[in-house]
């Protein structure tokens, strides 16, 4: 009896540390999230006077300011990873052709205020691919965990499921910004 019970004891606090261990990651998912969240907020919140800016010198490009204004509203109502990932793709690209339309304008490019807007961009840029890579290895790792033993054993019957990356479509990737407008 006493042999039963510590095995019992054993696989009981395996379980609750295997438990645990799932939760934890699932959090840091969510976490890793949060701050992807946090990131595109901030490039959402410059969007508004990036484009008022080069609208001011470049009001004829209407093309390429709409659709910039147009994917940040479609990204603020996104609920699905893949649609808000695919959604901020497109938004990356056309905030990158605003920028390359504003090279077109030399008086823009001159301008104080556009030049901070533009090293805020690129500071944000940055947090977001680095928010991203680290939300991708907490995806990495919660999805590994998920689906190895012994915590599939668990991870399979009190619901945990597989996250999704926050991905890139290749063409995406390749794709150099135009300034070409729709």
């Amino acid at each position: 009896m006493t042999a039963s019970v510590l095995i019992l004891t054993v696989l009981l606090a395996a379980g609750v540390w295997m438990y645990n261990r799932l939760v934890r990651d699932r959090n840091q998912v969510l976490a890793a999230w949060s701050d992807i969240d946090v990131q595109l907020k901030r490039r959402h919140d410059l969007v508004p006077s990036l484009v008022d800016t080069v609208k001011a010198y470049a009001g004829y490009e209407k093309a390429t300011l709409t659709a910039v204004t147009e994917l940040r509203t479609r990204s603020d109502e996104a609920r699905h990873l893949p649609e808000k990932a695919a959604i901020e793709e497109a938004m990356d690209r056309a905030v990158q052709r605003l920028v390359v339309v504003a090279e077109s304008y030399p008086e823009l490019k001159a301008d104080q205020n556009f030049r901070q807007l533009q090293e805020e961009l690129t500071e944000v840029e940055d947090h977001i691919q680095y928010a991203r890579r680290f939300y991708n290895g907490a995806v990495r790792l919660f999805n590994t965990r998920i689906q190895s033993f012994p915590h599939n054993l668990l991870a399979r019957p009190l619901g945990f499921q597989p996250a999704e990356y926050f991905a890139i479509t290749e063409n995406q990737q390749r794709e150099a910004p135009s300034a070409a407008l729709d």
